[in-house]
């Protein structure tokens, strides 16, 4: 079975060019839907991917259709492996899993998305380092001060009060306390 997927981002838009274009490929189904493509979670495509089986193919007019970016697209297109169907674009003929060609196409971008990822995650990591080294704090800002801290400890040490009391004197919790 083919099944289309047709979407425009305003009430403006029309579907009638893709709902035309998509029954001329041969869907069976067409799922249109008015929602941003900035929106991972959209009703009809939900739909349009269950209905999928294996074997299928889900089609659309042009990638930029089904995702905004590589990483949704990917999450789309591993969304239909796991169903065991096909995707085409009708204007991206690179973007069609059904032949040798385009899996290789999207496996390379695939790797690509990956590869690009790693990097940011190794800069990330680097300016991560470099500023905890100047002495920057990283996370949530301390609810005490640093005479608060001394002084908590202070307290604790000496055996006399709870961890629930040193902690309710400076309105933060006991396991606050417990951490110091």
């Amino acid at each position: 079975m083919i099944i289309g997927y047709a979407r425009v981002s305003t009430d403006g838009q029309t579907l009638a060019a893709q709902d035309a274009a998509l029954h001329a490929a041969g869907c069976a189904k067409v799922y249109s839907e008015k929602a941003s493509g900035a929106k991972t979670d959209r009703a009809e495509l939900r739909k349009a991917i269950a209905k999928l089986g294996e074997g299928d193919v889900l089609i659309v007019t042009r990638l930029d259709r089904l995702a905004r970016s590589t990483r949704d697209l990917l999450n789309v297109l591993h969304q239909l492996s796991e169903r065991g169907a096909g995707f085409k674009s009708l204007a991206d003929a690179w973007a069609d899993t059904t032949t040798p060609h385009g899996r290789l196409m999207l496996t390379v971008l695939g790797g690509l998305a990956e590869f690009e990822r790693e990097l940011i995650k190794a800069r990330t990591g680097e300016g991560r380092a470099r500023a905890k080294a100047a002495g920057v704090h990283m996370g949530r800002p301390s609810k005490l001060t640093a005479h608060q801290r001394r002084e908590a400890i202070a307290r604790r040490e000496a055996g006399i009060e709870t961890l629930v009391d040193i902690g309710r004197s400076y309105a933060v919790s006991h396991t606050t306390i417990a951490r110091l």
